[in-house]
C-alpha cells in the first residue's frame, strides 16, 4: 500500500485547520476539529491529542496511514505542548510549520525555537492563511514528499 496522506498535529487553536483549508485552496468557514478529519490527502487532529498524552497512541496509530508530518507552531504562543523529539517517534517524514507568521503577536525566533526541539533537523516553513504567504511552497514541498 503505498502511502498518500499528509498527518497534521499541533496544539488547539494553533491553526491546523485553517492550514488544511489553504493547503486545499478551500474557503468554506474553518470549524474546530473534534475528532481526525480526513479530506482528500490530509489528516487533520484535534488539538487536545498533540497536548494530552494519553491521545499519543492515537496519533501513533492515525501516522501508520499517512508518510508526512507537519508539526504546528503557532508564532503567537510561547510555548509548544509536544515533547522534544516527538516527530522521532513517527515513522513519517517530519515538517515544521509556523503559522500565524503576520499576527501583530507573531515570535518567530521563539516559535522556531519551540518548533525545532519537536522537530529537530527538519525543515520550516512560516505560513500565513491571511495572505497565503508561504502556502504554495509548503504544499510542493508535502506533495514531493507524497510523491
Amino acid at each position: 500500500m503505498r502511502k498518500r496522506k499528509v498527518m497534521l498535529i499541533g496544539s488547539v487553536g494553533s491553526g491546523k485547520s485553517t492550514l488544511t483549508k489553504a493547503l486545499l485552496n478551500q474557503s468554506s468557514q474553518v470549524t474546530k476539529t473534534q475528532s481526525l478529519h480526513y479530506v482528500d490527502w490530509i489528516i487533520d487532529t484535534p488539538g487536545e491529542y498533540s497536548e494530552n498524552p494519553m491521545y499519543y497512541r492515537s496519533l501513533m496509530a492515525t501516522s501508520l496511514e499517512a508518510k508526512v508530518l507537519l508539526v504546528i507552531q503557532d508564532a503567537t504562543k510561547s510555548h509548544q505542548s509536544l515533547p522534544p523529539n516527538f516527530s522521532q517517534g513517527f515513522p513519517l517524514t517530519p515538517i515544521g510549520v509556523i503559522t500565524k507568521m503576520d499576527h501583530a503577536d507573531a515570535n518567530i525566533a521563539l516559535a522556531t525555537k519551540l518548533l525545532k526541539q519537536v522537530v529537530p533537523n527538519s525543515r520550516i516553513f512560516q505560513v500565513s492563511a491571511i495572505t497565503n504567504e508561504g502556502i504554495a511552497e509548503l504544499r510542493e514541498a508535502v506533495l514531493q514528499h507524497l510523491g
